[in-house]
């Protein structure tokens, strides 16, 4: 257990997390930023083309920088898992899974997205035997392999057109109608490797000990296509367990409710990033930096021009 108590403690080390620690410590807080995984799931991102001033970037390089300038400015992170937060008398006890607590007077949640599943039959038998999240981890595993990738939105198509840099075929698997930005639907539809395929509903999972092909149902009844990978893109939920557990609000979709200075209704708890409903939702790396920022310099205002 470590006796010192910080100004802030940062939980989550994604782009919102390490922008509000480079901002902390530019306000010369005493911070630290735990997190399970340095740079969040943006690390996942084949290429990046819409963060300012960087006309093409893949999210691991984007994010090891995040992290250099985060260290380079006087940042701690380290890569532990939290299990626990508490408040009491005014001070926060962060407890991680080697058990170590860390006390801060406030707290900011930048704790990110998970994979949103489908929950249906055959999901959770064949993960990591065939069905993958990820597409920039996994994309090179299906090498000359015929894949589908389920999903009707940006993140489905990206993956789409990475993974057929890999595999022989890719069925771009979508429910009723896509949404996606006008160059992703530009690039899909002149690949000759990318098939778009619309349907009502995706029932289950098929195969033995690996994946061998998804049953979806259409207008016309249940059909199965043949595959030997399957990539899931249908969005993420916020991961608000802990917030929860200090009595956070939340909105009718989970997202940790935050005011225009990025704080919750707990007094020191703040938040920022795909997590919150700030930024009108738009979920982005540039809009999550900036709320990590703005609520590091709410943490400022709050310990410290308070008091002069």
């Amino acid at each position: 257990m470590e006796n010192k108590v910080y100004d802030l403690i940062i939980i989550g080390a994604g782009p919102a997390g390490l922008g509000a620690s480079i901002y902390a410590s530019r306000y010369k807080l005493d911070h630290v930023v735990l997190g399970s995984e340095i740079g969040g799931q943006v690390v996942e991102a084949s290429e990046i083309e819409n963060y300012a001033g960087l006309e093409k970037i893949s999210g691991r390089e984007l994010m090891e920088r995040f992290q250099k300038q985060t260290e380079d400015l006087g940042g701690k992170i380290l890569e532990a898992e939290v299990r626990k937060v508490k408040k009491e008398d005014g001070i926060f006890e962060v407890v991680v899974s080697d058990q170590t607590a860390y006390h801060s007077k406030a707290v900011i949640f930048a704790l990110g997205m998970k994979p949103r599943k489908m929950n249906i039959p055959g999901e959770d038998k064949f993960i990591g035997k065939g069905i993958s999240y990820c597409a920039t981890c996994d994309a090179m595993f299906f090498r000359n392999r015929d894949v589908v990738v389920i999903g009707g939105g940006d993140a489905a198509a990206t993956a789409a057109i990475h993974v057929a840099e890999f595999a022989n075929h890719v069925t771009l698997l979508y429910r009723d109608q896509y949404i996606f930005e006008p160059a992703w639907e530009e690039e899909i539809k002149k690949n000759s490797k990318i098939d778009l395929l619309r349907c009502t509903n995706v029932k289950e999972v098929k195969g033995e000990d690996k994946v061998g092909g998804v049953v979806y149902e259409t207008e016309e009844g249940d059909k199965e296509l043949a595959v030997q990978g399957i990539f899931i893109e249908i969005g993420s939920v916020p991961g608000v367990v802990l917030a929860q557990d200090l009595g956070v609000a939340l909105d009718e979709q989970n997202y940790i409710i935050v005011d225009q200075t990025q704080a919750t209704n707990v007094e020191g708890v703040y938040a920022a990033g795909d997590v919150t409903t700030g930024s009108n939702k738009f979920r982005q790396t540039i809009t999550a930096v900036a709320e990590g920022a703005v609520a590091a310099g709410s943490v400022y205002k709050k310990l410290k021009l308070s008091k002069k």
